[in-house]
């Protein structure tokens, strides 16, 4: 069981490093695709978790992916800031500012 749980972590480490790829290309919309993929995968890690645990090597290797995971997350966060600001000006009317 802790294999299955390990492919679950592996597969939404695979979804955010496409993440990333689709961030660094401009295509948010399939940011927020793999976005919503990863939230079902997390879901369905979740329930699988709670019905299995892992031993030290497992938890090692799952630490790694984690690791991959937040570093991909906060290349993410970057490259959306400056996406995030103009939508915001585009919500609330005002002009974006050129320097």
């Amino acid at each position: 069981m802790t294999t299955n749980l390990l492919q679950f972590y592996e597969a939404i480490e695979r979804a955010s490093a496409d993440m990333l790829e689709a961030a660094r290309t401009g295509d948010w919309d399939q940011v927020v695709k793999l976005e919503g993929a990863c939230a079902v995968l997390i879901s369905q890690l979740k329930h699988a978790a709670a019905q299995s645990s892992m031993g030290p090597e497992e938890a090692e290797l799952k630490s790694r992916i984690m690791q991959r995971i937040l570093l991909n997350d906060a290349e993410i966060r970057v490259l959306a800031e400056p996406w995030l600001e103009d939508l915001d000006h585009l919500m609330t009317g005002k002009p974006k500012t050129l320097h």
